[in-house]
Order: structure tokens, then C-alpha cells, then sequence
């Protein structure tokens, strides 16, 4: 035990010295590898053409990492509705409204004799869980719409700002001509611009209502750019480029997983449909399931095993980019 024990803590020792040798000097170095245009890298002066795609690379990079560094606290109430766009809508109106659809849920249980638990479940289903994945649902949607849109906005900040236009003049050009929800985003930048918020307190609630990696890098470079001044337009430049190769990796992913998509669907939808086929047909074949205990626990572990089946189905079909 002793000659393990002072093998396990050789190990240790070894692996915290070989973790932590090199120093900053390593470090540097391999930022200095990933940084460095590749025609650099191997001794010859980079084309503008090369150092155009270094530069895209670098933004792509800096997107994945803003999207692995992203805060894992919960958003508030108040914040959530906004994300999903009901920005007039107050929490105690949520909650309001929540409450009469649980209320509603359990009396229609109640009327149609389901028992106790059955009318805990749907209360606490329809209550509390079935708002909550609307508002997911719809700050989901309003987030993919602006990301569609966020790249032709970038456009015109970068022709305005190299037509001589100031910066505040450019967004406000896109919180007139932008669709929504952009505009509608651009538009709490430019008002608040207007009443004093400086541009890093704006982007950083642009950031909060709209919580995306695209909204995220906008901000950094807004900030610096604000900060200490540099090319605005070729920063900007690029992340239109990068923001519009997504998308186009984007729409071929979804060409080639859609006969994926639609097998899934078919496959996942089976069972249920011919369950309620038979039902129609000879309800007495299918009333043991839901009369019997020994059916009740068949019919459980059927929708067990079948959102088990689901999960790992629409894991296999969707793809990260």
C-alpha cells in the first residue's frame, strides 16, 4: 500500500510539472503559431488575399469561443420575455396568465374523473412547464430570425462608415431600414445612444436581450473600436463574411440531413398512429393498457423506451457548426 501510495503521488508530481512547465512562454508561442498568417508561417510574405483568409479564420475562432465561454446563469423572467419579444408583457402578467391555464388544465381533469395524480400532473404540466417552452420556443425563433438578418445589417454599417458616415448615423440608419427583430434591437441601441448610455452599456444590453455569439463578437469589436479606435469597417467586414459562410454551412447541413429528418419522423410517429388506430377500431383490444396495472407499467415503459428512442434519433440528425 505504501509503494502504491508514492507511486501515485510520483505520477501526480510528474503530471502537475508537465502541465505547468514552459511557462508563459509556451503559451505565447502557440498564440503566435495561431495568429500568424500561414504564407508567414512558412517564411514568405502573406498575399492580401491570405492575410484576408486569416483574418475570416480568426473571427470564426473568436465566435466558437465566445459561444463556449457564454454565461451559464439563468436569465430572469424579465429578461426571458424580452428575448422572446414580449418586451410590454410584465412578469405578474406571466404569472397570471400561467396560473389560469394550471387552473384550467386541473378543473378539465377534474370534469372528466382523472385521479389526483393525473390532475397534479397537468396542472403542473400546463402551469408551469408548457409557458416556459413557449417562451424558449419563441426567443428561439426570434434569435435565428435576427441572426438572418444581422449580417445585411453589418453591410450597411460598413458601407455607411466607409462613405464617411459616423458611426452613431450608421446604426441609426439601420434601426429605420432594418426588418425585424433588428430593427427593433438597433433601435434600443440608437435611443438609448441618444439619452446618454455610452456604446459599451448599449451593445452590453443588446448582448443580454439578444444572446447570441454574432451579437456577442459585434459588441467586442464595437467597443474597442469605441475605445481605442482602429479599422471599423474591415472588422465588421469580416464578420458579415464569416456570419454569411454559416449560414450557407448551415442551409447544406440541412439538405443533406433531411432525408435523415423525415425518416426520424416517420419512424417516431409510427407507433402512436397505430396505436390510435387500433383504439379506433377495437377499443376493447386496446382498453387492458390503460384498465389493468401490468398495463399501465407496459404503456409506461412504451413511452420510456420511445422518448429514449426520439433523444437519441434527433441527436444523430443534428449537427453542430
Amino acid at each position: 500500500m505504501t509503494f502504491l501510495l508514492m507511486a501515485l503521488f510520483v505520477i501526480t508530481a510528474g503530471g502537475a510539472v508537465f502541465a505547468f512547465s514552459g511557462g508563459n512562454d509556451t503559451a505565447k508561442k502557440r498564440v503566435a503559431a495561431v495568429a500568424r498568417p500561414e504564407g508567414k508561417a512558412r517564411g514568405r510574405a502573406a498575399t492580401p488575399q491570405q492575410d484576408a483568409a486569416a483574418r475570416r479564420k480568426n473571427v470564426a475562432v473568436m465566435l466558437k469561443d465566445i459561444e463556449k465561454n457564454k454565461q451559464r446563469e439563468k436569465p430572469t423572467l424579465r429578461r426571458r420575455l424580452e428575448q422572446a419579444g414580449f418586451f410590454k408583457t410584465s412578469p405578474r402578467a406571466y404569472w397570471i396568465t400561467s396560473a389560469i391555464l394550471g387552473l384550467s388544465a386541473g378543473f378539465t381533469a377534474l370534469v372528466t374523473g382523472q385521479k389526483p395524480l393525473v390532475i397534479g400532473l397537468a396542472i403542473f404540466a400546463i402551469g408551469l412547464g408548457f409557458p416556459r417552452w413557449v417562451l424558449g420556443f419563441l426567443a428561439r425563433r426570434r434569435m435565428k430570425k435576427f441572426t438572418t438578418h444581422f449580417a445585411t445589417a453589418i453591410d450597411v454599417i460598413v458601407r455607411s462608415v466607409r462613405s464617411g458616415l459616423p458611426v452613431n448615423e450608421a446604426l441609426r440608419i439601420v434601426a429605420k431600414e432594418s426588418p425585424e427583430p433588428v430593427r427593433s434591437e438597433f433601435n434600443k441601441l440608437v435611443e438609448g445612444l441618444k439619452v446618454g448610455v455610452t456604446m459599451e452599456q448599449g451593445l452590453v444590453r443588446m448582448r443580454e436581450s439578444m444572446p447570441t455569439s454574432e451579437v456577442g463578437f459585434f459588441a467586442i469589436v464595437m467597443t474597442i473600436q469605441s475605445k481605442a479606435g482602429g479599422n471599423l469597417s474591415e472588422a465588421l467586414g469580416n464578420l458579415a463574411s464569416v456570419l454569411r459562410d454559416r449560414k450557407r454551412l448551415q442551409g447544406k447541413i440541412q439538405a443533406m440531413s433531411s432525408e435523415a429528418k423525415a425518416s426520424a419522423m416517420i419512424i417516431g410517429s409510427l407507433p402512436p398512429a397505430v396505436m390510435g388506430l387500433v383504439y379506433l377500431t377495437t377499443p376493447g383490444y386496446m382498453k387492458v393498457l390503460f384498465t389493468e396495472r401490468m398495463g399501465n407499467l407496459l404503456l409506461a415503459g412504451c413511452v420510456l423506451w420511445m422518448s429514449i428512442g426520439c433523444l437519441v434519433m434527433r441527436k444523430m440528425i443534428n449537427f453542430k457548426h
